[in-house]
């Protein structure tokens, strides 16, 4: 950013005209924990999520706004004025759990056996509620805001699901922010361009002939040739991308045998391909289509590769970009607002809202004083510090891109390739 763009851009944030009271006093701060360790106690797997939008839906109607359930265990609301012809910005948070039996020994921890909020969803929910309240403030709204609390993130297609019920009508922008623990709480990310990956979840059913595991000549041992796969795919990596690119493939699933002395005729093993553009991503897809052929001839195995569809990259929109930052700026000072550095490898479905209008993901620094697992692991926790600098951006952000909505491209390019 040019000097007479950082000085232009400093000063838009002590714009009278432009503030909005985003103060968290001690009550607002309270009900902001409330919610976030009630949704943390009662985490719900994606497209299961009932009790938790009904749980939004009540504590939206707390601050007067009333919440409609949309695609059927989301939760959408306008506040602002009801005249159509207005400025509308989004605001989203995912909503889901996932399948972990949660080991942090919190207060709070969950009461659903299997099943845990570590992946800061339930940090999400409370921001957005916490933002609606904060704009509910205001006298007056320069147009609608739309809280999109978002299932099935985690499935990589949620969001697909309440864009097919219309949540994006008359939307002009997105915007929405991620807890993150690799940064310090009180950390804003703000990066324009790509900053997820492309991601490509598949499976590989293997077929063989089952038998005893005292004549393994008399059977196909799939365990053997999943392993021979599981080690043969990781040479697509290190030895056929380009170690300029940043791209990983994981193994996350091998399913195979119920019995100790029994050699497996069957397997199924689950992974996902994460790429940073769209030339190394198809390359990629096309070795391990190769190797799973291949190997599958070695081992006298049948083998059944299928994909499941492509999780887009997130490609931040420069203008909305630009908004984001200066709501960052406005939330947690400007020597608080950071780069990511390298795009994350990480998916979200996020990407879905940008392929259609522009938009904008940040992060939300939260690494714990604490030991801590990472996200998606049993120990997963975040400080909750987090939880208002989160309310407020989201507040902010709303708030400064309608009184600009002008500054964001309507038309402009929605590509998500990262080269």
């Amino acid at each position: 950013m040019s000097l007479e763009r950082l000085k232009l851009s400093k000063s838009t944030i002590n714009q009278a005209g432009d503030r909005l009271d985003c103060r968290v006093d001690d009550a607002l701060h309270q009900w902001l924990l409330a919610v976030r360790r009630h949704l943390h106690r009662f985490p719900e797997l994606s497209y299961e999520e009932h009790r938790t939008a009904a749980f939004i839906r009540h504590k939206l109607a707390e601050r007067g706004i009333t919440g409609h359930i949309v695609g059927g265990t989301g939760v959408v609301a306008d506040i602002g004025p009801a005249d159509a012809s207005g400025p509308i910005v989004g605001l989203r948070a995912d909503m889901d759990a996932l399948p972990i039996v949660e080991r942090t020994g919190l207060p709070f921890a969950s009461d659903h056996p299997g099943r845990m909020h570590a992946c800061g969803h339930d940090g999400h929910v409370a921001m957005l509620l916490g933002a609606a309240s904060l704009l509910q403030r205001a006298p007056r709204l320069p147009g609608r805001i739309r809280l999109i609390f978002q299932p099935a993130e985690e499935r990589g297609n949620g969001a697909l699901r309440m864009i097919e019920n219309s949540v994006l009508d008359g939307v002009g922008a997105m915007f929405a922010g991620h807890i993150d623990t690799h940064y310090r709480t009180g950390q804003i990310t703000v990066d324009p361009g790509l900053i997820c990956a492309y991601a490509d979840p598949f499976t590989i059913a293997l077929r063989g002939r089952a038998g005893h595991a005292a004549r393994p000549h008399e059977a196909a041992d799939v365990v053997v040739a999943g392993a021979g796969l599981v080690m043969a795919i990781q040479t697509l990596i290190s030895r056929e991308v380009d170690p300029n690119r940043a791209e990983v493939i994981t193994i996350g699933s091998f399913q195979a045998g119920s019995a100790h002395n029994v050699i497996a005729g069957e397997a199924l093993l689950k992974g996902t391909i994460r790429s940073t553009d769209t030339a190394t991503r198809e390359r990629t897809i096309d070795g391990l289509r190769r190797i799973v052929g291949a190997l599958a001839g070695m081992y006298a195995v049948q083998a059944e590769l299928t994909f499941e569809e492509c999780l887009p990259a997130v490609f931040n929109d420069a203008a909305a970009t630009e908004i984001a930052r200066a709501a960052a700026w406005e939330t947690a000072g400007i020597d608080k607002v950071i780069s990511q550095g390298p795009a994350s490898l990480g998916g979200e479905d996020f990407a879905f809202y940008q392929q259609r209008v522009p938009g904008c993901l940040v992060r939300f620094g939260a690494a714990p004083a604490g030991a801590s697992g990472p996200a998606h692991s049993d120990t997963f926790t975040f400080d909750e510090s987090c939880l208002e600098i989160g309310a407020r951006w989201l507040a902010q952000v709303a708030w400064r891109w309608l009184l600009q909505p002008g500054t964001v491209n309507l038309t402009g390019d929605r590509s998500t390739d990262g080269r």
